[in-house]
Protein backbone atom coordinates (compact mmCIF):
# COMPACT_ATOMS: atom_id res chain seq x y z
CA UNK A 1 0.00 0.00 0.00
CA UNK A 2 1.41 3.26 -0.90
CA UNK A 3 -0.67 5.73 1.73
CA UNK A 4 1.12 8.95 2.38
CA UNK A 5 -0.60 10.53 5.52
CA UNK A 6 2.17 11.68 7.59
CA UNK A 7 5.47 11.21 5.94
CA UNK A 8 7.72 13.70 5.48
CA UNK A 9 8.37 13.36 1.40
CA UNK A 10 5.98 13.01 -0.90
CA UNK A 11 7.34 9.38 -2.09
CA UNK A 12 4.08 8.96 -4.70
CA UNK A 13 5.19 12.33 -6.85
CA UNK A 14 9.13 13.26 -6.27
CA UNK A 15 11.46 11.58 -7.40
CA UNK A 16 14.13 10.24 -4.23
CA UNK A 17 18.17 11.80 -5.55
CA UNK A 18 20.10 10.10 -3.05
CA UNK A 19 23.52 8.90 -2.45
CA UNK A 20 24.62 6.39 0.06
CA UNK A 21 27.57 7.68 2.57
CA UNK A 22 28.93 4.05 2.10
CA UNK A 23 32.42 3.50 4.30
CA UNK A 24 32.05 6.05 6.76
CA UNK A 25 29.93 4.88 9.96
CA UNK A 26 30.12 0.94 8.40
CA UNK A 27 34.05 0.62 7.47
CA UNK A 28 34.42 -1.39 3.97
CA UNK A 29 38.27 -2.30 2.47
CA UNK A 30 37.65 -0.94 -0.50
CA UNK A 31 35.94 2.65 0.14
CA UNK A 32 38.89 3.48 2.63
CA UNK A 33 41.75 1.16 1.88
CA UNK A 34 43.92 3.38 3.28
CA UNK A 35 42.64 2.16 6.71
CA UNK A 36 43.10 -1.45 5.76
CA UNK A 37 46.67 -0.99 4.37
CA UNK A 38 48.43 -0.41 7.46
CA UNK A 39 47.09 -3.69 8.71
CA UNK A 40 47.44 -7.48 8.56
CA UNK A 41 46.06 -9.40 5.75
CA UNK A 42 43.96 -11.31 8.41
CA UNK A 43 42.56 -7.43 8.79
CA UNK A 44 39.05 -7.89 6.38
CA UNK A 45 36.36 -6.24 7.62
CA UNK A 46 35.53 -3.79 10.61
CA UNK A 47 35.57 -6.42 13.34
CA UNK A 48 38.68 -7.75 12.79
CA UNK A 49 40.02 -4.01 12.76
CA UNK A 50 38.96 -3.65 16.09
CA UNK A 51 39.90 -6.93 17.28
CA UNK A 52 43.72 -6.78 15.79
CA UNK A 53 43.99 -3.15 16.96
CA UNK A 54 42.55 -3.38 20.28
CA UNK A 55 40.24 -1.18 21.75
CA UNK A 56 42.73 2.36 21.87
CA UNK A 57 44.18 1.79 18.76
CA UNK A 58 40.99 1.30 16.69
CA UNK A 59 39.28 4.27 18.36
CA UNK A 60 41.88 6.50 17.41
CA UNK A 61 41.19 4.96 14.03
CA UNK A 62 37.47 5.23 13.47
CA UNK A 63 37.38 8.69 15.34
CA UNK A 64 39.94 10.10 13.19
CA UNK A 65 37.29 8.80 10.14
CA UNK A 66 34.46 9.48 11.64
CA UNK A 67 34.97 13.09 12.13
CA UNK A 68 36.40 13.89 8.95
CA UNK A 69 35.40 11.32 6.24
CA UNK A 70 31.77 13.06 5.94
CA UNK A 71 31.41 16.33 7.33
CA UNK A 72 28.22 19.52 7.33
CA UNK A 73 30.14 20.67 3.77
CA UNK A 74 29.06 17.27 2.50
CA UNK A 75 25.41 17.84 2.76
CA UNK A 76 26.27 21.37 1.58
CA UNK A 77 27.67 20.11 -1.50
CA UNK A 78 24.76 17.12 -2.15
CA UNK A 79 22.56 20.05 -2.10
CA UNK A 80 23.97 22.48 -4.23
CA UNK A 81 24.22 19.04 -7.04
CA UNK A 82 20.33 18.34 -6.76
CA UNK A 83 20.03 15.81 -3.97
CA UNK A 84 17.07 15.42 -1.72
CA UNK A 85 18.27 12.01 0.34
CA UNK A 86 20.90 10.29 1.70
CA UNK A 87 20.78 6.59 2.86
CA UNK A 88 23.51 6.73 5.79
CA UNK A 89 24.58 2.90 6.54
CA UNK A 90 24.93 2.20 10.44
CA UNK A 91 25.58 -1.33 11.71
CA UNK A 92 23.98 -2.78 14.91
CA UNK A 93 26.87 -2.76 17.21
CA UNK A 94 26.87 1.22 17.05
CA UNK A 95 23.07 1.16 18.20
CA UNK A 96 23.00 -1.87 20.43
CA UNK A 97 26.38 -3.52 20.94
CA UNK A 98 26.36 -6.95 21.84
CA UNK A 99 29.14 -7.94 25.08
CA UNK A 100 32.14 -9.61 24.41
CA UNK A 101 32.66 -8.47 20.78
CA UNK A 102 35.49 -6.11 19.74
CA UNK A 103 33.67 -2.87 17.95
CA UNK A 104 34.81 0.38 18.88
CA UNK A 105 31.59 2.44 20.37
CA UNK A 106 31.42 6.11 18.61
CA UNK A 107 29.39 5.67 15.42
CA UNK A 108 26.06 6.30 16.25
CA UNK A 109 27.05 9.91 18.17
CA UNK A 110 27.81 11.01 14.13
CA UNK A 111 24.80 9.37 12.83
CA UNK A 112 22.53 12.17 14.93
CA UNK A 113 24.63 14.94 13.98
CA UNK A 114 24.41 13.97 10.18
CA UNK A 115 20.57 14.53 10.53
CA UNK A 116 21.12 17.71 11.68
CA UNK A 117 23.03 18.07 8.66
CA UNK A 118 20.58 17.25 6.49
CA UNK A 119 17.74 19.07 7.86
CA UNK A 120 19.54 22.33 7.17
CA UNK A 121 19.88 21.00 3.60
CA UNK A 122 16.79 20.04 3.02
CA UNK A 123 17.72 16.44 2.63
CA UNK A 124 16.01 13.97 3.93
CA UNK A 125 17.75 10.42 5.67
CA UNK A 126 17.08 6.77 4.93
CA UNK A 127 18.74 5.55 8.13
CA UNK A 128 20.13 1.71 6.95
CA UNK A 129 20.81 -0.79 9.42
CA UNK A 130 23.75 -2.20 7.35
CA UNK A 131 24.65 -5.28 9.33
CA UNK A 132 23.01 -7.79 11.97
CA UNK A 133 24.14 -9.89 14.46
CA UNK A 134 25.51 -12.93 12.93
CA UNK A 135 26.15 -11.29 9.76
CA UNK A 136 22.96 -11.64 6.77
CA UNK A 137 25.15 -12.37 4.19
CA UNK A 138 28.89 -12.77 5.14
CA UNK A 139 29.93 -10.06 2.95
CA UNK A 140 32.24 -7.41 4.65
CA UNK A 141 29.91 -4.29 4.67
CA UNK A 142 27.88 -6.39 7.13
CA UNK A 143 31.00 -5.63 9.79
CA UNK A 144 31.81 -9.52 9.78
CA UNK A 145 32.83 -10.94 6.26
CA UNK A 146 32.65 -15.21 6.47
CA UNK A 147 29.39 -17.30 7.64
CA UNK A 148 26.31 -16.46 7.52
CA UNK A 149 24.76 -16.81 10.69
CA UNK A 150 21.63 -14.51 11.26
CA UNK A 151 18.60 -15.72 12.20
CA UNK A 152 20.71 -18.07 14.48
CA UNK A 153 19.92 -18.17 18.21
CA UNK A 154 19.07 -14.27 19.49
CA UNK A 155 20.01 -12.35 16.80
CA UNK A 156 16.75 -11.72 14.82
CA UNK A 157 15.59 -10.15 18.58
CA UNK A 158 18.85 -8.38 18.51
CA UNK A 159 17.88 -6.92 15.17
CA UNK A 160 14.90 -6.17 16.47
CA UNK A 161 16.36 -4.16 19.60
CA UNK A 162 18.94 -1.90 17.11
CA UNK A 163 15.88 -0.58 14.97
CA UNK A 164 13.80 -0.21 17.84
CA UNK A 165 16.86 1.95 19.42
CA UNK A 166 16.82 4.00 15.54
CA UNK A 167 13.03 4.36 15.78
CA UNK A 168 12.98 5.46 19.26
CA UNK A 169 16.17 7.90 18.81
CA UNK A 170 15.25 9.10 15.07
CA UNK A 171 12.21 8.19 13.91
CA UNK A 172 10.96 11.73 14.95
CA UNK A 173 13.91 13.72 13.43
CA UNK A 174 12.30 16.33 10.75
CA UNK A 175 15.04 14.91 8.67
CA UNK A 176 14.24 10.87 8.57
CA UNK A 177 11.71 9.95 6.13
CA UNK A 178 12.64 6.69 5.79
CA UNK A 179 14.37 3.72 8.15
CA UNK A 180 15.21 0.33 6.27
CA UNK A 181 15.09 -2.81 8.20
CA UNK A 182 17.99 -4.28 7.05
CA UNK A 183 20.48 -4.23 3.91
CA UNK A 184 20.36 -7.02 2.00
CA UNK A 185 19.77 -9.90 4.01
CA UNK A 186 21.26 -13.28 1.25
CA UNK A 187 17.71 -14.78 0.55
CA UNK A 188 19.43 -17.96 -1.27
CA UNK A 189 21.16 -18.83 2.23
CA UNK A 190 18.45 -18.17 4.66
CA UNK A 191 14.94 -19.45 5.64
CA UNK A 192 12.68 -16.78 3.40
CA UNK A 193 9.74 -17.65 5.67
CA UNK A 194 12.10 -16.49 8.22
CA UNK A 195 13.19 -13.22 6.57
CA UNK A 196 9.49 -12.08 5.75
CA UNK A 197 8.75 -12.67 9.07
CA UNK A 198 11.42 -10.31 9.93
CA UNK A 199 10.17 -7.85 7.80
CA UNK A 200 6.64 -8.00 8.91
CA UNK A 201 7.17 -8.05 12.69
CA UNK A 202 9.68 -4.81 11.85
CA UNK A 203 7.01 -2.90 9.92
CA UNK A 204 4.49 -3.37 12.90
CA UNK A 205 7.35 -1.68 15.29
CA UNK A 206 7.76 1.17 12.59
CA UNK A 207 4.03 1.55 12.12
CA UNK A 208 2.91 5.10 12.74
CA UNK A 209 6.64 6.63 13.25
CA UNK A 210 5.85 8.60 9.99
CA UNK A 211 8.56 6.67 8.27
CA UNK A 212 8.75 4.59 4.96
CA UNK A 213 9.44 1.23 6.14
CA UNK A 214 12.07 -0.05 3.71
CA UNK A 215 12.66 -3.31 3.09
CA UNK A 216 15.31 -4.91 0.51
CA UNK A 217 14.32 -7.71 -1.79
CA UNK A 218 16.70 -10.31 -0.38
CA UNK A 219 18.24 -10.75 -4.05
CA UNK A 220 14.72 -12.42 -5.17
CA UNK A 221 14.12 -10.25 -7.54
CA UNK A 222 12.76 -7.18 -8.15
CA UNK A 223 9.85 -8.23 -9.20
CA UNK A 224 8.58 -10.83 -6.36
CA UNK A 225 7.44 -9.08 -4.02
CA UNK A 226 4.46 -7.85 -5.25
CA UNK A 227 1.72 -10.52 -3.79
CA UNK A 228 3.43 -9.85 -0.15
CA UNK A 229 2.08 -7.00 2.22
CA UNK A 230 -1.08 -6.67 1.75
CA UNK A 231 -2.34 -4.06 4.17
CA UNK A 232 0.89 -2.80 5.07
CA UNK A 233 1.25 0.97 4.46
CA UNK A 234 4.23 3.02 3.67
CA UNK A 235 6.50 0.08 2.31
CA UNK A 236 9.37 0.90 0.45
CA UNK A 237 10.89 -1.96 -1.71
CA UNK A 238 15.05 -1.54 -1.86
CA UNK A 239 16.66 -3.13 -4.81
CA UNK A 240 20.17 -2.90 -5.81
CA UNK A 241 21.11 -2.60 -9.40
CA UNK A 242 24.78 -3.64 -10.25
CA UNK A 243 26.35 -4.73 -13.24
CA UNK A 244 29.38 -6.12 -12.13
CA UNK A 245 28.92 -9.00 -9.96
CA UNK A 246 28.87 -11.93 -12.42
CA UNK A 247 30.98 -12.85 -15.74
CA UNK A 248 28.08 -12.26 -17.95
CA UNK A 249 27.32 -8.89 -17.04
CA UNK A 250 30.79 -8.15 -17.35
CA UNK A 251 31.66 -9.38 -20.96
CA UNK A 252 28.72 -6.82 -21.71
CA UNK A 253 29.41 -3.80 -24.32
CA UNK A 254 28.48 -0.43 -23.52
CA UNK A 255 25.28 -0.87 -25.32
CA UNK A 256 24.12 -3.81 -23.11
CA UNK A 257 24.91 -2.45 -20.30
CA UNK A 258 22.92 0.58 -20.94
CA UNK A 259 20.13 -1.65 -22.10
CA UNK A 260 20.13 -3.51 -19.16
CA UNK A 261 19.63 -0.69 -16.96
CA UNK A 262 16.72 0.18 -18.76
CA UNK A 263 14.96 -2.96 -18.71
CA UNK A 264 16.02 -2.86 -15.25
CA UNK A 265 13.92 0.52 -14.63
CA UNK A 266 11.11 -0.89 -16.78
CA UNK A 267 10.04 -4.06 -14.40
CA UNK A 268 10.50 -1.17 -11.30
CA UNK A 269 8.03 0.40 -12.62
CA UNK A 270 5.38 -2.38 -12.53
CA UNK A 271 6.04 -2.81 -8.89
CA UNK A 272 2.92 -2.31 -6.61
CA UNK A 273 5.31 -0.41 -3.94
CA UNK A 274 7.21 2.14 -3.89
CA UNK A 275 10.30 0.51 -5.08
CA UNK A 276 13.74 2.11 -5.80
CA UNK A 277 17.49 1.59 -6.82
CA UNK A 278 19.30 1.86 -3.20
CA UNK A 279 22.47 0.86 -4.38
CA UNK A 280 24.22 1.21 -7.99
CA UNK A 281 26.88 3.08 -9.34
CA UNK A 282 28.90 3.78 -12.80
CA UNK A 283 30.54 0.90 -12.91
CA UNK A 284 30.96 -1.59 -15.51
CA UNK A 285 33.78 -3.40 -14.37
CA UNK A 286 34.55 -5.08 -10.66
CA UNK A 287 38.31 -3.47 -10.95
CA UNK A 288 38.21 -1.28 -7.48
CA UNK A 289 40.87 -2.43 -5.22
CA UNK A 290 39.40 -5.12 -2.81
CA UNK A 291 35.71 -4.12 -4.20
CA UNK A 292 35.15 -8.05 -3.90
CA UNK A 293 37.15 -7.54 -0.58
CA UNK A 294 40.17 -7.70 0.97
CA UNK A 295 42.98 -10.30 -0.56
CA UNK A 296 39.92 -11.26 -3.43
CA UNK A 297 40.92 -10.07 -6.94
CA UNK A 298 38.50 -8.67 -9.68
CA UNK A 299 36.97 -10.77 -12.42
CA UNK A 300 37.10 -8.57 -15.38
CA UNK A 301 40.87 -9.30 -15.08
CA UNK A 302 40.86 -12.62 -14.05
CA UNK A 303 43.00 -12.56 -10.66
CA UNK A 304 39.59 -13.72 -8.51
CA UNK A 305 40.37 -17.20 -8.17
CA UNK A 306 37.78 -19.13 -10.81
CA UNK A 307 37.25 -16.42 -12.97
CA UNK A 308 39.44 -15.78 -16.42
CA UNK A 309 40.18 -12.81 -18.50
CA UNK A 310 38.45 -10.29 -19.93
CA UNK A 311 39.64 -6.91 -19.89
CA UNK A 312 42.47 -4.88 -18.40
CA UNK A 313 42.03 -3.26 -15.25
CA UNK A 314 44.55 -0.65 -15.61
CA UNK A 315 43.46 2.47 -14.52
CA UNK A 316 40.26 1.12 -12.53
CA UNK A 317 41.46 -0.60 -10.04
CA UNK A 318 42.88 2.88 -8.39
CA UNK A 319 42.46 6.02 -9.21
CA UNK A 320 40.81 8.99 -9.92
CA UNK A 321 37.62 10.43 -12.24
CA UNK A 322 40.18 13.23 -13.76
CA UNK A 323 42.21 10.21 -14.61
CA UNK A 324 40.04 8.27 -16.85
CA UNK A 325 40.59 8.01 -19.99
CA UNK A 326 37.81 9.41 -23.11
CA UNK A 327 36.42 6.52 -23.59
CA UNK A 328 35.87 5.29 -20.09
CA UNK A 329 34.48 9.13 -19.41
CA UNK A 330 32.07 8.77 -22.59
CA UNK A 331 30.89 5.46 -21.46
CA UNK A 332 30.27 5.80 -17.94
CA UNK A 333 28.64 9.38 -18.10
CA UNK A 334 26.47 7.41 -20.81
CA UNK A 335 25.67 4.82 -18.13
CA UNK A 336 24.82 7.28 -15.48
CA UNK A 337 22.68 9.13 -17.21
CA UNK A 338 20.25 6.29 -18.41
CA UNK A 339 20.55 4.53 -15.11
CA UNK A 340 18.91 7.80 -13.55
CA UNK A 341 16.35 7.57 -16.53
CA UNK A 342 15.82 4.15 -15.77
CA UNK A 343 15.49 4.10 -12.23
CA UNK A 344 13.48 7.31 -11.99
CA UNK A 345 10.75 5.26 -14.56
CA UNK A 346 9.75 3.86 -10.53
CA UNK A 347 10.45 6.32 -7.45
CA UNK A 348 13.99 6.86 -7.73
CA UNK A 349 17.51 6.15 -6.51
CA UNK A 350 20.44 6.45 -4.46
CA UNK A 351 23.93 6.07 -5.41
CA UNK A 352 26.80 3.99 -4.09
CA UNK A 353 28.28 6.05 -3.03
CA UNK A 354 29.14 9.49 -2.02
CA UNK A 355 32.49 9.33 -2.29
CA UNK A 356 35.99 6.80 -2.03
CA UNK A 357 40.18 7.08 -1.75
CA UNK A 358 40.63 5.36 -5.38
CA UNK A 359 37.56 3.55 -7.50
CA UNK A 360 36.38 6.56 -9.72
CA UNK A 361 33.75 4.35 -10.81
CA UNK A 362 31.96 4.66 -7.31
CA UNK A 363 32.85 8.17 -6.68
CA UNK A 364 29.39 10.10 -6.81
CA UNK A 365 30.93 13.76 -5.63
CA UNK A 366 33.79 13.89 -8.25
CA UNK A 367 31.94 12.07 -10.80
CA UNK A 368 29.55 15.09 -10.75
CA UNK A 369 32.42 17.63 -10.38
CA UNK A 370 33.82 15.78 -13.47
CA UNK A 371 31.13 16.20 -15.62
CA UNK A 372 29.82 12.99 -15.90
CA UNK A 373 26.77 13.22 -13.76
CA UNK A 374 23.69 14.98 -15.11
CA UNK A 375 23.32 18.43 -14.21
CA UNK A 376 20.35 19.04 -13.75
CA UNK A 377 19.78 15.74 -12.62
CA UNK A 378 16.18 15.87 -13.89
CA UNK A 379 18.07 16.04 -17.62
CA UNK A 380 18.98 12.50 -17.49
CA UNK A 381 18.35 10.38 -20.69
CA UNK A 382 18.99 7.24 -22.24
CA UNK A 383 15.95 5.01 -21.33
Amino acid sequence: MKRQDGLKFDFGNTKIRGVNLGGWLVLEPWITPSIFEATPDNVVDEYTLCQTLGLSQAGSVLQSHWSSWITEGDFAEMAKYGLNFVRIPIGYWSVSPLAGEPYVQGAYDYLGRALDWADAQGIKVMIDLHGAPGSQNGFDNSGRRGDIDWTQGDTISQTHTALNKIRDDHASHPAVAAIELLNEPMGSSLDMDTVRQFYMDGWGSLDGSNVAVTFHDAFQGVNSWNDWGSGMWALMLDTHHYEVFDSGSLQMGVAEHLSTACSFGESMATNNKWTIAGEWSGAMTDCAQWLNGRGVGARYDGSMSGSSYIGSCDGKYSGTVSGLGAADYQNIKSFISAQISAFEKAAGWIFWCWKNEAAPEWHFQNLTAGGLVPQPLSSASGC
